[in-house]
């Protein structure tokens, strides 16, 4: 038995320790129940409950779910087009999420996959600094594409520069 300014009360039966929450005008909360002899603790069960939702709130978020986000590209791109389409995949990948990034044929245009092939091929190259092919460039229907996801170290360094450019100066 734990009491509710966490001093020990020892061992004692169900019984008493009903009886004590109650003079105490608190709960009987059961901490550890495969324990043996079971744990419990003398608190308010409505405030234990609304720190507990607090903390996963807080939890909730600080978390970044990775989320998979798309860039389409064509087979015709031109090179300033190419460099928006790329800068667009980083900006993406440095938030933490995966890209997928997709090359559209219409018409006859699928007969010239391998430059579809290649356009994917430098989207990889140039993202190696900081992503890596999750899954390689595959042509499905009349879409091509792969999968990119952000390297951990790359993310944790990004993460430790928007923490410290948060971080307020002093000025003295």
């Amino acid at each position: 038995m734990i009491a509710d300014d966490g001093t020990q009360l020892g061992i004692m039966s169900t019984w008493d320790a009903l009886a004590m929450a109650r003079d105490r005008g608190v709960d009987l909360i059961e901490v550890s129940p495969m324990a043996v002899p079971p744990v419990c603790r003398l608190d308010d069960y409505g405030r234990l409950r609304y720190e507990q939702n607090k903390k996963d709130r807080e939890a909730r978020k600080k978390s970044h779910s990775m989320e998979l986000r798309e860039v389409k590209l064509r087979p015709k791109i031109e090179e300033h087009d190419y460099q928006v389409k790329f800068r667009t995949a980083e900006r993406l990948l440095f938030d933490g999420d995966k890209v997928k990034v997709t090359i559209m044929f219409r018409g006859r245009e699928v007969a010239y996959a391998q430059q579809g092939r290649r356009i994917l091929e430098r989207v990889a190259a140039d993202t190696a600094k900081f992503a890596s092919v999750e899954r390689e460039p595959r042509l499905e229907g009349r879409n091509m594409f792969m999968i990119l996801s952000p390297r951990q170290d790359v993310i944790a360094a990004v993460a430790a520069q928007k923490a410290a450019a948060a971080t307020p100066k002093s000025t003295s």
